[in-house]
């Protein structure tokens, strides 16, 4: 990760490196001895923990007021201690706010070259409604990428994630941001080839999509699918025929409507209670057992949760339990 003055906004980590010892010596010193949750994966030509963490929460959302900077901060530091070394977030996540915490957290890991920064584009806050709204042409898409690099402070994108938006769940394109696939994929390769981003990555596809875009060289597919919802298993196999990192979102469901939360139904916490884990923990250990390419990015603003996120990558479910797992499909509806 190659970070161009990325300063930390006056905030400090509450545990003082030894006398002597700066934050980025301390990283330095720590990053290699610390375990990847999860195991690893190449993405964009770099291992990372299998277990990311997702920024979205750390900043305004929906109209919830952002956690006050400090806390953001610590979390992202709480996570790079637990070996977590891909962060994924967007533009669009409280309108910079998201990416201004992840670069102020991570200016004393500036000199690491084992963090992998995961952004999408395709969207921006559609101010002053405060809704996002589709941003498809390449123009816009070129626009997107410089601004990341900037609220980010990094030289290059690990990855850039093409959010399209022909397709449910979310925003959907209408008029002139219907755009060609073909289109976008052509400014996101001039984009990697001039140096700004090491991959390319798809969310939101159908298989016909994705299948479209594999010439382009895509390192990564972000589509909602979990335990509850695997109706993008054909994508989820391709990926894998391919090498394509699986990154899921909404992998625990949502609190919107019609998403189911897999930390409800009975059998996810029948299995909790038998291992002496969470419901979350065993929703999560199941996606990093069902796939090897599968990536984790859940987001959280609680440290707790963050730990016990994380903890998920340590869990071994037995053949028995996957297999109770497996059977379970959006229509079995929780005892619980």
């Amino acid at each position: 990760m190659s970070m161009a003055d990325a300063g930390t906004g006056g905030i400090h980590d509450a545990d003082a490196a030894p006398a002597g010892i700066d934050d980025r010596e301390q990283a330095r010193m720590t990053d290699t001895e610390i375990p990847r949750p999860g195991g690893t994966w190449t993405l964009a030509g770099t291992p990372v923990a299998r277990i990311g963490f997702g920024v979205m929460q750390l900043a305004e959302l929906n109209g919830r007021p952002a956690i006050p900077a400090a806390d953001a901060i610590a979390i992202i530091r709480r996570a790079l201690e637990l070996g977590i070394t891909h962060f994924d977030t967007a533009g669009f996540y409280g309108d910079g706010e998201a990416n201004g915490r992840l670069r102020a957290a991570l200016a004393p890991s500036a000199d690491r070259d084992d963090i992998v920064l995961a952004t999408k584009i395709g969207a921006v806050d559609g101010q002053p409604s405060a809704r996002l709204v589709p941003a498809q042409k390449p123009a816009e898409l070129r626009a997107q990428v410089e601004s990341n690099l900037a609220e980010l402070g990094v030289d290059r994108l690990g990855v850039v994630n093409l959010r399209r938006a022909d397709n449910p769940p979310g925003i959907i394109a209408t008029g002139d941001q219907i755009v060609d696939l073909d289109d976008q994929l052509a400014e996101l390769i001039a984009l990697r080839d001039e140096g700004k981003l090491a991959g390319i990555g798809l969310s939101n596809v159908r298989l016909d999509q994705l299948q479209q875009a594999l010439p382009a060289g895509i390192v990564a597919v972000q589509n909602y699918y979990n335990l509850l919802n695997r109706e993008h298993e054909d994508l989820l196999e391709l990926c894998q025929r391919e090498g394509i990192a699986w990154v899921p979102y909404f992998p625990l469901g949502s609190a919107f409507d019609g998403i189911a939360k897999v930390a409800d139904h009975q059998e996810v916490q029948d299995a909790a209670a038998a291992l002496g884990a969470t419901p979350a923990q065993i929703a999560l250990a199941w996606l990093l057992q069902h796939s090897g390419n599968i990536l984790l990015i859940t987001g959280t603003s609680n440290l707790d949760h963050l730990v016990e996120n994380t903890a998920a990558g340590s869990i071994h479910l037995d053949e028995a339990t996957m297999a109770r797992l497996d059977r379970l499909t959006p229509e079995v509806s929780s005892r619980g």
